[in-house]
């Protein structure tokens, strides 16, 4: 098969998809700090998280169908990719992520914020309704690319216009001073290392939102499993 039948073949998946699956979207952006210091057992724990959630979404038949995921990793010099594009949770598969390089983050939210809008206009296209996106930042250190504050001031101007509503949580070491610039809500720090305590609450939050009226608040309070705060 040609790559042009190939490349056809992609962009036709997510009209399909919305053609046999027309429920409204609860679409979450992950963006995941995989730099050199989240070897070892970070790494690990991560993965496992994200493998919780795989699986916690999977088994909620609503949440299934209604949220949408995308990861972003920020590794290396200046490198972020996609790892996991647009897609149901329930045919969500969990990437194995792999630690290397520095902490890009500014270039990871931007890259989050493009494809929010590109996934927008996918929506209205297919005439699919959909809740406002959410950004999930989670980093152990702070962002080293030379403009990240530009970028920062661009998602806290998105969230302020009600286009996204970003969350930013630091791992042990990480600079909360910094991540705070990504949102206009205070960020949290998560408890050791857990991230499968914090995947589980992201699950059922979506869960939750996915199929909740308006106006009902965007998270749920209880964070008391993983948040270091809730637990001093």
């Amino acid at each position: 098969m040609s790559d042009d039948n190939n490349k056809f073949i992609d962009e036709m998946i997510p009209y399909v998809e919305f053609a046999d699956n027309a429920n409204e979207r609860t679409p979450c952006v992950l963006v995941l700090d995989c730099s050199g210091s989240m070897r070892g057992e970070p790494i690990k724990q991560l993965n496992a998280g994200l493998k919780a959630l795989e699986t916690e979404l999977k088994e909620d038949i609503d949440a299934s169908s209604r949220v949408q995921l995308l990861i972003i990793k920020a590794f290396g010099k200046d490198e972020v990719v996609v790892s996991s594009d647009w897609i149901d949770a329930m045919n969500f598969d969990a990437p194995e992520m792999e630690a290397g390089g520095l902490t890009p983050l500014g270039k990871a939210m931007e890259l989050a914020l493009q494809k929010i809008e590109e996934q927008k206009c996918l929506y209205d296209s297919c005439g699919i309704t959909s809740k406002r996106p959410w950004i999930f930042l989670i980093s152990d250190g702070e962002p080293t690319d030379y403009d990240w504050e530009i970028i920062a001031e661009k998602c806290r101007y998105a969230q302020k216009n009600k286009k996204v509503v970003i969350h930013a949580v630091g791992t042990q070491g990480a600079n909360l001073e910094k991540l705070a610039k990504f949102s206009t809500i205070p960020p949290k720090r998560l408890t050791g290392l857990k991230f499968t305590e914090f995947f589980l609450w992201l699950s059922r939050s979506v869960s939750c939102i996915s199929k909740a009226a308006p106006n009902i608040p965007d998270l749920l309070e209880d964070t008391g499993e993983w948040n270091e705060e809730e637990q001093q």
